[in-house]
């Protein structure tokens, strides 16, 4: 994104949303990662301030200020950063409450201006966020998970999504949850498990020893994912 002034510089960042298209095509010809510009810092604010008021504003300009401080961090520092802005500065809420509508997915500026959305918003807006801060998008992926509730010895589950973020891409990940602000390893996170995962260069299915990529280019699973890259391009990413 676009930055704020800092010592009379305006720094940028990018979002990639090539590589969605890439996902949403299913076709190998746009298989090339592209790097896309994201929307202007003003343009980001304008559109917060004119759709949902002074306040949304106000959490533009955070956002921006927690983008600029977490540029200089390194990989982790930047995870934990981001985690922790949207956990704290955002209510969750039910869709149907938000949006009225059982299943919506809300654009990174949607969720920031309401400042309030479910699982798959905090997932989707810290994954963007992230990819705009350099971290490779085969270290991240949103997931799909059954939430183990009422304690280790419960056998009751329900939807949920988290970001994991793989420090080695061949390792355990990391799981940034809008339920716990700290980052665990999925070590300490028995109460999850995963059922499939997604980032924009392809779905996985599984978990552990058993995942395997879905080779078939199949976006059955992620028609929400194409509806929110056209709406996020709808408001300026190209």
């Amino acid at each position: 994104m676009s930055g704020g002034q800092r010592g009379g510089q305006r720094h940028s960042f990018r979002i990639p949303l090539g590589g969605a298209l890439a996902l949403l095509a299913g076709g190998a010809g746009l298989a090339a990662w592209l790097a896309v510009a994201a929307p202007g810092y003003d343009k980001m604010l304008q559109l917060a301030q004119s759709r949902y008021g002074s306040k949304a504003g106000q959490m533009i300009r955070d956002w921006e200020q927690m983008m600029q401080a977490a540029a200089a961090m390194d990989e982790m520092g930047k995870i934990r950063r981001v985690n922790e802005f949207f956990n704290r500065k955002v209510q969750y809420g039910e869709d149907q409450a938000v949006w009225g509508q059982n299943d919506y997915w809300a654009t990174p500026l949607e969720f920031m201006g309401r400042g309030i959305g479910d699982c798959e918003d905090f997932s989707i807006t810290k994954y963007f966020a992230l990819r705009s801060l350099g971290v490779p998008n085969e270290k991240l992926r949103i997931t799909y998970v059954k939430a183990r509730i009422g304690g280790p010895r419960s056998d009751v589950t329900q939807a949920h999504m988290i970001l994991s973020y793989y420090e080695d891409p061949a390792g355990e990940p990391f799981i940034l949850d809008n339920l716990i602000t700290e980052v665990r390893p999925a070590a300490r996170r028995p109460d999850l498990m995963p059922v499939f995962s997604f980032n924009s260069e392809g779905l996985w299915t599984g978990s552990g020893a058993a995942e395997k990529k879905d080779a078939s280019g199949s976006t059955a699973k992620l028609s929400r994912w194409r509806d929110l890259i056209a709406r996020m391009q709808a408001e300026g990413y190209e």
